[in-house]
């Protein structure tokens, strides 16, 4: 045996209850929240002067937390390719990489037996498990997804955009009923449009009734939130590094394992086989029979090291710090004329740090523009790769295109490294934009 052989490390503990929070730190202990890469960035803005850069564009990328940072330069010396080499960096490497792997199923908290498998991003986590579906099973999407869960599934069946959380389940229960066969619910759990939290746990439960599968596109989510997939009873939940802090082309599909060692070969390639000859014998192992190629180790590490200092920060004084923020955004934009806030189930509904609006008389690309060359400010515009779900809040047609001017909206995010400041100047400059 290896002198490096992988020994997995005890882990934070992930959350135990279905979207709770972990318990804040004592009072003795002050919690340090971990700082980001480029806080004291400045951009310049009209008249050359340069500007504190109010980064309020964290659904789209999140900045790179420092202690991901730090764990990616301590990689690099060593850093190697994996599985197959003896010399020491190989081996070395090949640890990290494993104990990676290790780290984000704690973080998940994936049940014992779990696959885990990294791919680029949740686009390429769902893409993958698409591939894998055994065949004829029919899966059952609501057409609020971002495109990431809309689009892989061949002859999905879409449901309309409920009208409250329990029209959801109720709507997932009758297309579940009607179907004859396996079946998968594919469903966001916080929307990447609204920040809405979908009711996810009573969801599974529906499908787990009528035999289904769940999986869920946790992206908005796990930036912001505690995830327990055993606890939630998920099947697959798939999530992207660059929005959890770790922006080093990342991604991980985790759940039940046996379609995934079914299925063929997402990369036919090196690492996927236990031998080729006349016929190819492929991995049982569903993590390295979708891992052909030498894996993105700095990514797994990136994203490894921003779970350790999530679970280590907790997720109680986040969750605080974020809601904060987030109800002086949503107070500032309710007090301007003319600026309205896009919500499928009510201002009251909770939900993580995103808001999407529209500005009275105002395109959203123009207003994207003012905001970042006038004020320093980076928010997104457009229709956040969640075309169909975009034009039913905002009543445009089935043929507009993400470009277009008066059927989008402008988004603001935050998350770690948000002041006060950034959304007191947000509010400021949109009085200054909106219709007097």
């Amino acid at each position: 045996m290896s002198a490096l052989t992988f020994v997995p490390q005890q882990p934070a503990t992930p959350v135990s209850e279905p979207n709770a929070v972990s318990e804040p730190n004592p009072v003795s202990e002050p919690v340090r929240t971990p700082a980001v890469v480029g806080a004291d960035l400045e951009v310049p803005v009209r008249g050359g002067r340069l500007v504190p850069y109010a980064n309020l564009d964290y659904a789209a990328s999140a900045p790179c937390l420092e202690p991901v940072n730090t764990a990616v330069a301590a990689a690099l010396p060593a850093y190697s390719s994996v599985h197959r080499g003896a010399g020491y960096a190989s081996q070395l490497t090949t640890q990290r990489y494993e104990q990676a792997r290790h780290t984000v199923r704690a973080f998940v908290g994936a049940r014992p037996g779990d696959a885990l498998v990294f791919v680029r991003n949740t686009t390429d986590a769902m893409n993958l498990l698409a591939r894998s579906l055994p065949e004829g099973t029919t899966v059952v999407v609501f057409g609020t997804e971002h495109h990431a869960s809309l689009l892989p599934w061949a002859d999905a069946v879409r449901l309309d955009p409920p009208a409250f959380p329990g029209e959801a389940v109720r709507a997932a229960d009758e297309a579940l009923a009607a179907i004859e066969g396996r079946a998968l619910l594919v469903v966001t759990a916080a929307s990447n449009v609204t920040g809405e939290l979908w009711p996810i746990a009573g969801l599974a439960h529906i499908a787990h009734r009528h035999g289904a599968r769940i999986a869920v596109d946790a992206a908005q989510f796990v930036p912001h939130r505690g995830l327990n997939l055993a606890a939630l009873d998920l099947d697959y939940v798939a999530f992207s590094g660059h929005k959890l802090y770790a922006p080093f082309g990342a991604g991980v599909l985790a759940g039940r394992p046996d379609w995934l060692a079914a299925a063929d070969p997402y990369l036919r390639g090196g690492g996927a086989v236990r031998a080729v000859g006349e016929t190819t014998e492929w991995s049982d192992d569903p993590e390295a029979r979708h891992e052909a190629g030498t894996p993105n180790v700095l990514g797994a590490v990136a994203l490894a090291a921003a779970c350790d200092a999530l679970a280590a920060t907790g997720w109680t004084p986040l969750v605080r710090e974020e809601e904060r923020l987030l109800a002086r955004l949503r107070a500032g934009l309710a007090a301007i004329p003319g600026v309205r806030e896009l919500s499928l189930w009510g201002p009251d509904h909770p939900r993580v740090g995103i808001v999407s609006f529209v500005v009275e008389g105002r395109p959203a690309r123009e207003v994207a523009e003012i905001l970042s060359a006038e004020h320093g400010i980076g928010v997104r515009d457009g229709k956040f790769c969640a075309h169909p779900f975009v034009r039913h809040l905002l009543g445009g047609a089935e043929d507009e295109g993400c470009a277009d001017g008066t059927v989008s909206a402008v988004r603001a995010s935050i998350g770690i490294g948000t002041t006060e400041e950034h959304v007191d100047r947000l509010v400021t400059a949109l009085r200054e934009i909106a219709p007097a």
